[in-house]
């Protein structure tokens, strides 16, 4: 089973700038997706980025141009610039990984127990 470790998150100003990391540690085999979800009280979990394992990322709209995604496949690490972050990106981030632990075995989805990000004046 992999277990994902999350790191980074807190407090930070209109316009200031976080990182958020992230590890798949245990049996794995290969891990097809890295990223991020977020989720604020009363709004439905939202994609945030994604890196996929042939080098492709995917952003939410609301994040395009201030965030970027970096994969470290050796390591099976990802971690999530923040930059310009808006009193909006406030949110419990979640780190979601797919990935098999051997080369016969189904993806299987992990999700990390979240991380806060609060943006604050």
């Amino acid at each position: 089973q992999v277990q994902v470790v999350e790191s980074g998150g807190g407090l930070v100003q209109p316009g200031g700038s976080l990182g958020l990391s992230c590890a798949a540690v245990g049996n794995v085999f290969h891990v097809l997706i890295m990223g991020w979800y977020r989720q604020a009280p009363g709004v439905e979990r939202e994609l945030v980025a994604i890196a996929s394992s042939d080098g492709s990322t995917n952003y939410g709209d609301s994040v395009k141009g201030r965030f970027t995604i970096s994969r470290d496949s050796a390591k099976n690490t990802v971690h999530l610039q923040m930059n310009k972050l808006k009193l909006e990106d406030t949110a419990v981030y979640y780190c979601k990984i797919v990935s098999k632990t051997t080369s016969t075995t189904a993806f299987y989805t992990s999700w990390g127990q979240g991380t806060q990000v609060t943006v604050s004046s």
